[in-house]
């Protein structure tokens, strides 16, 4: 087992949504993100969708390129297999309305599968309500970024893809 690529970020879940998609996915998909809301992720194959329990704490993404299938994280709140097509072979990780955090170079363009797993997901929609409760009328913006970041639970999400197979011809490349 031999990690080809890995690349880590912090994003803000704004409307508490973090994606990470190829970098020609440009549109928004509400059944992925509807899916996300019930099942902490969503996807339709180009576009993952993290729905985080928090608005305003940056949750770092860790997304981790492996030479071939990995067994299932042992030590996460929760997981769920994925499959993701990347025609471009760049993946975006996304704070959906506050625009991209980072950018990731795959080894190659195609069709990953594997899994994501989380922790800290719910410490942190903890820390966020009671940090919520603490804020008075009086606070600056840098107090309140400070509270965000001082939570002692960071929210957590790992992608962990291997490649299965070139991507399809679109039909418009058909001849």
């Amino acid at each position: 087992m031999t990690l080809l690529n890995q690349s880590t970020t912090l994003a803000r879940p704004s409307h508490r949504l973090v994606e990470i998609y190829d970098s020609d996915a440009y549109r928004t998909d509400s059944t992925a993100v509807a899916a996300a809301e019930r099942s902490v992720v969503g996807s339709n194959g180009y576009h993952l969708y993290l729905f985080s329990l928090q608005s305003d704490l940056e949750v770092e993404v860790t997304v981790r390129v492996w030479d071939e299938p990995q067994p299932s994280p042992g030590e996460a709140e929760g997981f769920t297999e994925v499959s993701l097509e990347s025609e471009t072979g760049i993946l975006v990780i996304g704070q959906f309305a506050f625009g991209p955090a980072a950018e990731m170079s795959l080894p190659r363009p195609g069709v990953y599968e594997g899994h994501v797993s989380w922790t800290g997901r719910i410490a942190a929609a903890e820390y966020y309500e009671h940090a919520l409760r603490q804020i008075e009328d009086n606070w600056s913006a840098a107090r309140i970024r400070q509270l965000w970041h001082d939570n002692p639970q960071p929210e957590q999400y790992t992608l962990d893809l291997w490649y299965v197979r070139e991507s399809e011809p679109a039909d418009d490349e058909v001849d």
